[in-house]
């Protein structure tokens, strides 16, 4: 079978922007996304971080508290390519990464690319779909590269999957597996708004565009700069350690069944990185491992049954471990 080949411009090589640089990338990125979504600082402030880390984002909550609006936002901020994939039960998985076609005109073979070859790619209710189409994601989130018929092909970088779901208690909704939990690098929840900010959503308030009208505040070639920035912050021995034991404590702690992996300090090292760089600073503090611990780590902990009934939870556990675990003492930077 010839197959005639598929050009995916992806992000040029860029110089990785100085911590200066990515804290008002962060501020811009906040304060724009902030126009829409309100009284959310905190995990709008995770989002972009996890962007920054060009790590994959899990949104995951009640209907109506608006998962994917802050998803939409955080796309629309980004002047790329951007997809966006409702997924349903009866979606396939050559809908998310496309499917090759013989064309009688030319007598070849051409790839069509799917909603997967994006910057930013949007999965609205992912646990919508059967788990052999969510399935198909998993390649794409860690290797960032599709194999369709026997052909690799590449998708742009950088490359973000932001996917929203319901609690999986609800009535049409299939659980995650955890190979694909593992891919996400965080996991954050809205919650409900405070009165005063449900009051004005009520009232109709706008004092800011919607959503739709939301202007980009970046480009595809600046996140990669922010990531690749990020990647050079300087993390000193006693962080490496500090993080190596929150994971191993995990693994040892009373009632889970699963802990958190090796790949698992992986992503929580990127993450400290990237919230350090964001931050202004160039090296991680044990307090960006302390408060990065919950999103990055608690969808990756698996309770045994018993705990479960005696009410434990992944986060619960994560308090009980940093608690546990001694914060190295900060040295001054020479």
């Amino acid at each position: 079978m010839t197959t005639e080949p598929l050009t995916i411009a992806g992000a040029e090589t860029v110089r990785p922007a100085s911590p200066e640089q990515a804290a008002d990338w962060c501020r811009r990125m906040t304060a724009n996304i902030e126009q829409v979504v309100r009284g959310k600082h905190t995990v709008v402030e995770l989002a972009v971080t996890c962007l920054a880390a060009e790590g994959h984002l899990l949104i995951e909550d009640v209907p109506g508290v608006g998962k994917t609006l802050l998803a939409r936002c955080l796309a629309a901020s980004i002047d790329g390519r951007l997809q966006r994939v409702q997924f349903t039960p009866d979606l396939l998985p050559s809908d998310i990464t496309g499917v090759t076609v013989y064309e009688q005109a030319s007598g070849r073979f051409r790839f069509h690319p799917g909603p997967v070859f994006g910057n930013v790619v949007h999965g609205d209710e992912i646990n919508r779909a059967s788990p052999k189409t969510q399935s198909a994601l998993l390649e794409v989130m860690e290797e960032r590269r599709v194999t369709v018929d026997g052909q690799r092909y590449e998708v742009p970088r950088p490359f973000m999957v932001i996917a929203t779901q319901n609690p999986i208690d609800m009535d049409g909704t299939y659980p995650l597996p955890e190979a694909q939990l593992d891919r996400f690098l965080m996991r954050v929840h809205v919650g409900y708004p405070d009165e005063r900010d449900e009051i004005s959503v009520l009232a109709g308030d706008r004092r800011g565009p919607g959503a739709e009208h939301l202007p980009s505040v970046t480009d595809a070639q600046e996140v990669a700069a922010i990531a690749a920035g990020a990647n050079e912050i300087h993390l000193t021995p006693a962080v490496y350690e500090y993080i190596v034991r929150v994971t191993g404590a995990t693994r040892r702690a009373p009632g889970v069944r699963l802990g958190a992996s090796p790949r698992a300090g992986i992503a929580l090292l990127r993450a400290a990185r990237a919230r350090a760089a964001v931050a202004g600073r160039g090296y991680v503090v044990p307090e960006d491992v302390r408060e990065l611990a919950q999103p990055v780590l608690a969808h990756r902990l698996i309770l045994t049954p018993d705990a479960e009934s005696a009410g434990k939870t992944p986060a619960s556990v994560l308090t009980d471990v940093l608690a546990a675990v001694p914060v190295p003492q900060p040295r001054a930077e020479s």
